[in-house]
Formats: structure tokens, C-alpha cells, sequence
């Protein structure tokens, strides 16, 4: 399964008009695309920072969407202000796991990672063992997900939280966890972010 996510600053007060934009013309389009298997929005709503990801059942339904979604993805760039700031990113969908569907007032962190390309599988596979058991036990969890680049050792990984308390209580502990990844790992941190999930219109089968 794979993944391509599209991100975007724009103004912040046209946020809600972008998520209806997603929600009503977007979602119903891709959808109908042969291969997809879901859509998620997530945005910042200080900073106008915003991440759509829509999620296919192999590369070639996601290559061959890509000049359909093109239009789509301009139209959402002009409404929402966001100039030609940019950036679209094609990741395999290496690890996904739901404890329960996110509701209403649902929060993610998300961490960009690099590492050794050569050694992917095992950073998947210390992820799974030693990471995520630790991830699955902080309050109000949700659901995860690692994405990877396997070509440049690129990696986000999303953790799902059923709110903004929750979000915030885990901050420390998801610090620690990501200094312990550095080390065990041989991983650098790019960035992290917390932001609001939007929409969460997903059928990617869990692959734990």
C-alpha cells in the first residue's frame, strides 16, 4: 500500500473553507478512483499548515492518479491562499494500527525522520517491537502509522489521539520515545508537529 501527501501553508482563516472543499468535492472524486483506500486531512489552524494524504492499494493506482489529483490540488491551493508553497511526497505505507476510529476533536503528532536507506527494514522492525507496544499504551490513543521512503531513507510517523488533552499529556513522553529512537535506531529527527485531524476517510487494512 502506498501513500502520497500533499502539504500546504496557507491563511488560516480560509482553513474551514478548504476542509469543506476536501470534504465535499475532493473526497467524493478520489474516492472513485481505481485503488484508493482513503483520505485524511490534518492542519494547524494557528499556522495554516496543512497535510492531506490520500492512501492507495498499490503504486501504480497511485501514479496513475496523479494527474487527475493535479487539478484538485491547485484548486485547493488558491483557496486556501497557499501561493506555491508546496510540497507533495510519495511514501510506501509501511506500518498502520487502529486501537478505535477517531472521533470528533481527534489530534495527531507527527515526526519526519531520515536514516540509513540500507537499513529500513530494520528500523521497521525495531518500530514495531520496541516503539510502538509504548505508543499503544499512552492515554486516549487512537491509531499510528509509519511511512517510509525507502529510496532516501525518509520516514513519518502519525500517532492519533482522541483530543487535545490527551495530545498534550503524552508530549513528554513521545519526547522521550523519539530520543530513544535516535539512539537505537541510528535516526535523525527533522520535525514534528501537532496538529487537529480534519478527516478521516480510511479503508487501508491494518498491517499489524
Amino acid at each position: 500500500m502506498y501513500a502520497r501527501s500533499t502539504t500546504i501553508r496557507g491563511n488560516p482563516g480560509s482553513l474551514d473553507d478548504a476542509i469543506a472543499y476536501m470534504r465535499d468535492e475532493v473526497w467524493p472524486a478520489v474516492q472513485d478512483m481505481d485503488g484508493c483506500i482513503g483520505l485524511s486531512m490534518m492542519c494547524d489552524r494557528e499556522t495554516g499548515r496543512c497535510i492531506a494524504t490520500s492512501a492507495w492499494e498499490d503504486r501504480q493506482a497511485m501514479q496513475a492518479s496523479a494527474e487527475r489529483v493535479a487539478p484538485m490540488r491547485r484548486h485547493l491551493m488558491d483557496r486556501f491562499g497557499a501561493g506555491d508553497d508546496l510540497e507533495v511526497q510519495e511514501w510506501e505505507i509501511a506500518v498502520l494500527h487502529r486501537e478505535h476510529p477517531a472521533g470528533d476533536g481527534a489530534c495527531a503528532r507527527i515526526t519526519w525522520s531520515r536514516g540509513d536507506p540500507g537499513k529500513a527494514d530494520q528500523v521497521l522492525d525495531m518500530y514495531r517491537t520496541s516503539l510502538m507496544p509504548r505508543i499503544q499504551e499512552m492515554p486516549g490513543f487512537c491509531s499510528l502509522s509509519l511511512l517510509i521512503d525507502r529510496d532516501d531513507g525518509r520516514a513519518v510517523g502519525t500517532v492519533v489521539f482522541d483530543g487535545r488533552a490527551h495530545l498534550e499529556e503524552s508530549r513528554e513522553q513521545a519526547r522521550t520515545l523519539r530520543e530513544e529512537g535516535v539512539k537505537i535506531m541510528g535516526i535523525d529527527i527533522l520535525d514534528v508537529a501537532e496538529m487537529d485531524l480534519v478527516l478521516a476517510h480510511l479503508r487501508v487494512p491494518e498491517t499489524v
